[in-house]
């Protein structure tokens, strides 16, 4: 696939506007809509108010009552970064707020699946709680949440996901995305629904000597950037307030250990460190074991006990790489042979380490394949081919689960939803976003899926893809790619999905390079024209890319080259010096 370069349009009138700040910084703000320079405040006055958030005073009432009752509750969260953080969130809020008996359970993926299923819901009713609170799940739980009210347990569903054309029956439903919704933002995470509910819950207490909930937004800043929502204006004031506590160094024990392991500084931490650093050490508890574990480590107010989880987490992680890392190969091999007609013809569709024969959106499977990876090599191939993915893996009975992963235009849970109604039957459970999603199959209806999927996914780009188009802020002017841009875009952030970090593309000639690594190469390079010479990395630039190895070990890369990148400060030996992330090396 060629790649197109579309360069985003600026507004200079809008530009004008912003001219007291930096002024590429100005021209990437109006880019993405910022027409008012009172939209980059960030204080807390400017969130969507409390109160508007649907279902929020019923949520704080019975919470209320709950606790007036002395009764015990139970909180059950999904399991990764965004379900870790919201537990972590409402445990420590009702713990610090005198709620006397509150706990977490989280379902182990591999036993129970997503959700709160009937099955989790028996092993909950073995503690007797009172009320069960389902954060960042729930919506699409309606066997778990009648299961529940049969067991005569109170359920208060926070969630954010897209509801089914049957909602659960449970006592309170608080998700910015019921389809009636009135609330001003539908880009909730779901620990942002959990802060709104807590905060809703701090003013009905009317108690000053009570800990806000502001106290831990650092939390709720991790699990918004680790679960890539939208940063809208909204969402935007709850990362930066979050990054602001982190540098101040008033975070949870938890985060700063996670982020101690990833060799971050505290006063330096912007949002990707918490989707790159943070995020995939708290995810890779629930991929491989228990995200009981890393809720622990976000609970745990004792340096000592975050740091050794920490360090646990850290070891799961790069065993998740080491399995991710074969499994991408045999994707990428499965896709070379999805590729080749006559090899695909001798194989067959649906056998071990197939691809489906599906061109606009591909699916993949191998027998082999972790249940706990499967999301991300999706996003990884995905990435590469810059089309929908979805990798299955084996979830025992006959049954695969598997996880999508989609680009621009394409819905990934709209998807799924127009098969499963041309289909009835065919999907058992799904549910998701627009990016990411996740769907139960029966293994020996993999091959009829593909074919859906793939027409499905055809129909969505029938006015061309947008998947081969990437965006960038265009050129720099020579004297514009130093440290100065490179601060002031760092500190203009938070920046994250729907509100991309300033990306730019201009041709330069390489005056050295060389491989660090097994698949990074480090350059050199001059702005055509300039004679100014900048340092340069492309990540991952060799992968899949065997024509750049050169003879000798070396890179064989064009004398001029078109790159797409970013500005970055590089710290090293307490030095700060510009350099430039590439992300694509154009032909």
């Amino acid at each position: 696939m060629t790649l197109k370069v579309s360069r985003r349009t600026v507004d200079e009138g809008v530009a004008r506007r912003l001219s007291a700040l930096n002024p590429v910084l100005a021209r990437a703000y109006a880019a993405r809509g910022i027409d008012d320079p009172s939209r980059l405040r960030t204080g807390l006055d400017r969130l969507l108010p409390v109160g508007t958030l649907d279902g929020i005073d019923a949520a704080v009432e019975l919470l209320l009552e709950h606790r007036r009752g002395g009764r015990r509750i139970l909180v059950i969260g999904d399991f990764d970064a965004d379900g870790a953080t919201s537990s972590a969130l409402i445990v420590r809020c009702l713990r610090a707020w005198g709620f006397p008996d509150v706990d977490f359970l989280v379902p182990n993926r591999f036993e129970f699946g997503y959700g709160l299923t009937p099955e989790i819901v028996a092993l909950a009713a073995q503690q007797n709680p009172a009320l069960i609170i389902t954060v960042d799940n729930g919506i699409s739980s309606l066997p778990g949440v009648a299961a529940a009210r049969q067991f005569g347990i109170d359920v208060l569903v926070t969630d954010h996901h897209l509801a089914g054309a049957e909602l659960p029956s449970a006592n309170v439903i608080v998700n910015p995305n019921l389809p009636d919704a009135r609330f001003g933002s539908r880009a909730l995470a779901g620990v942002g629904v959990a802060f709104y509910v807590m905060a809703a819950l701090h003013r009905a207490l009317a108690d000053a000597k009570l800990p806000s909930p502001a106290t831990w937004l650092d939390l709720v800043a991790l699990g918004t950037v680790a679960d890539i929502v939208p940063l809208d204006d909204n969402n935007r004031i709850l990362v930066s307030q979050g990054l602001a506590r982190i540098r101040a160094g008033r975070c949870t024990a938890g985060l700063r250990a996670l982020l101690e392991v990833g060799n971050k500084t505290l006063a330096n931490v912007v949002a990707t460190d918490l989707g790159f650093v943070a995020g995939p050490r708290l995810n890779a508890a629930g991929r491989l074991d228990d995200m009981s574990l890393g809720i622990r480590c976000l609970l745990t107010d004792s340096m000592t006990e975050a740091r050794a989880l920490a360090a646990r987490l850290d070891t799961l992680n790069k065993e998740r790489r080491t399995i991710e890392a074969t499994m991408q190969e045999q994707a990428m091999a499965a896709v070379r042979h999805l590729e080749d007609p006559e090899a695909l013809a001798r194989r067959g569709l649906g056998g071990e380490g197939s691809a489906s024969s599906a061109r606009h959106g591909l699916c993949l499977y191998d027998p082999s394949w972790h249940q706990g990876v499967v999301g991300i090599v999706a996003g990884r191939i995905k990435d590469r081919l810059r089309r929908p993915v979805i990798a299955f893996a084996d979830a025992g009975d006959g049954q695969l689960r598997g996880s999508v992963r989609s680009v621009t235009g394409v819905h990934a849970r709209d998807v799924l939803e127009a098969i499963s109604t041309r289909r009835p039957g065919l999907l058992p459970k799904f549910g998701g976003h627009a990016m990411a999603a996740g769907l139960t199959l029966e293994t020996a209806q993999l091959d009829v899926f593909a074919r859906e999927f793939d027409a499905e996914v055809a129909r969505w780009q029938q006015g061309g893809s947008l998947a081969d188009r990437i965006e960038t802020d265009g050129e720099l002017a020579a004297e514009e790619i130093s440290l100065v841009t490179a601060e002031a875009l760092r500190e203009g952030g938070p920046w994250g999905q729907a509100f991309p970090e300033p990306a730019f593309d201009q041709r330069f000639r390489v005056q050295g390079s060389r491989i660090v690594g097994e698949t990074h190469v480090k350059m050199w390079v001059e702005l055509e024209g300039s004679g100014r010479r900048f340092d340069a990395i492309a990540f991952n630039l060799l992968q899949g890319r065997p024509a750049l190895r050169g003879e000798g070990g070396g890179v064989a890369l064009p004398q001029s080259v078109h790159l797409v990148y970013r500005l970055d400060v590089n710290e090293w030996n307490g030095e700060r010096r510009l350099q430039l992330l590439v992300d694509h090396l154009l032909e």
